[in-house]
């Protein structure tokens, strides 16, 4: 019986969904790591904004505010320190370990949840026990059937007081109506996300003109480092299997 064709994959450790570059007769090829770095660096630059407003107060100053301003120096929104607040990642993969190592160098606190089990040594927290907790929530776990709309109203009801959250994940893992109700109501202090539930989004979507609410535009993963990385591991993925010697097998 003839074999029957399969398709090359790619990893998106940003979303943790497979894209079709190809087929073959051989099993599915994976691009475990491309994007790790650029994605932990782009929900860092998004926490810091939320943190420190430089887009804002950098506008401000374009627009004349300070040099019309009385004093030296001066804030529009309220400056957060980093050090001894507490980072809570949910999915602690390769891009949630590498943002753990950001807020530890930060001088952060981490506390973490994953499904998968984990080395002794590594003992994660229940959902509502980080949400608790925190006072930065930091998403990194794949999309699957189970949680889809996983942060919800019940969900951020939970969360610390002041607490913002960000996610470079997948848009479909929080409900978004839910979160801009929080946002609103001031349940949460702020969110930071690159990422919706459909992109692009439509124009009325409830995130959208919330003052509290930063949105990039999916554009975690789109360093010109992570897409060489994308490029070079396809192709030789693709050369190793055409000499019968396949690697990054995801379904030997």
């Amino acid at each position: 019986m003839p074999r029957s064709r399969r398709h090359y994959y790619e990893q998106d450790p940003h979303h943790g969904r497979n894209c079709s570059i190809g087929q073959s007769t051989q099993s599915h090829r994976d691009i475990p790591v491309y994007g790790t770095d650029s994605v932990a660096q782009h929900a860092f630059a998004l926490l810091l904004e939320l943190t420190n407003q430089v887009g804002k107060h950098a506008k401000s100053v374009q627009n004349g505010d300070w040099a019309k301003s009385p004093d030296w120096s001066y804030s529009k929104t309220p400056i957060v320190e980093l050090r001894d607040k507490t980072m809570g990642i949910i999915g602690f993969g390769r891009i949630g370990r590498q943002v753990a190592n950001l807020a530890k160098a930060f001088g952060m606190k981490v506390i973490f949840n994953d499904t998968n089990e984990l080395s002794d040594s590594e003992q994660g927290v229940s959902l509502e026990d980080l949400f608790a907790r925190s006072d930065f929530i930091s998403i990194h776990c794949p999309l699957t059937a189970e949680n889809q709309g996983l942060i919800n109203k019940g969900l951020l009801s939970t969360a610390k007081p002041g607490a913002f959250l960000i996610n470079t994940s997948r848009g479909q893992l929080i409900n978004e109506s839910d979160l801009a109700d929080a946002l609103r109501k001031g349940v949460l202090a702020g969110a930071a996300l690159d990422v919706l539930s459909n992109e692009p989004p439509p124009a009325d979507h409830p995130l959208f003109g919330l003052s509290n609410c930063i949105i990039t535009p999916h554009m975690a993963w789109l360093s010109k480092e992570a897409r060489t990385r994308i490029m070079q591991t396809t192709l030789e993925n693709v050369r190793q299997a055409l000499a019968g010697k396949p690697q990054h097998v995801v379904n030997p």
